[in-house]
């Protein structure tokens, strides 16, 4: 008679809650390393290797520094390093899936769209990266222009200022002109698909 086949006992991670095998592909996988190395040192050996260094690599550094000064200040030396890790973790933002977050570049970005072939209409994205209020200036480029302006939600779900008509040829004297907190260097066109700078 065949022997009945045995349940096979899967090892789940306390952290990330996955199979220990795939904590590395996990959101955090720096977080479930401890974990790793005390509960599966198996299944990750070069971890183990690496704790190991580092421990040695501390040791080291806590017996230079007792070497070169009194025990107290070895000790808050080596609690410095500690707290400077912290605070860039704080720094980085990470988004679902442990992607980080990149910072926006402070520039703002003109595109002419045309539609019913003879309307157009100017589109103004940045505005906002320097602290502008998009619904101030929309009302200021629409006085200024004698036209429509809007503020409005683009593809990106990132707000937009449409103008109606093509006002390119004055947006960027008066841009710097009223908000001089944003630079010539910083505005650009997009022509034929390709980002130009202004000046």
């Amino acid at each position: 008679m065949a022997e009945k086949p045995q349940p096979v006992k899967v090892l789940y991670c306390s952290i990330c809650s996955l199979p220990a095998e795939y904590c590395e592909f996990g959101p955090d996988f720096e977080k479930c390393k401890p974990w790793l190395i005390k509960n599966a040192p198996d299944l990750y050996p070069h971890l183990l290797k690496e704790a190991n260094e580092k421990e040695a690599e501390k040791v080291s550094e806590q017996l230079q520094s007792a070497g070169i000064s009194s025990s107290a200040d070895g000790a808050a030396s080596s609690a410095q390093p500690g707290n400077t890790s912290s605070t860039k973790q704080e720094e980085v933002k990470r988004l679902p899936g442990g992607k980080i977050k990149k910072k926006e570049k402070q520039e703002v970005v003109i595109e002419k769209v045309v539609r019913n072939r003879r309307k157009c209409i100017t589109i103004v994205k940045g505005l906002d990266l320097f602290g502008i209020k998009l619904s101030d200036a929309s009302k200021k480029l629409g006085k200024k222009f004698a036209t429509g302006a809007s503020v409005v939600k683009g593809p990106t779900e990132k707000e937009q200022i449409d103008v109606q008509g093509d006002i390119s040829y004055d947006i960027v004297e008066y841009i710097t002109e009223t908000w001089p907190a944003v630079p010539e260097a910083a505005i650009f066109f997009i022509e034929d698909g390709k980002k130009v700078p202004a000046a």
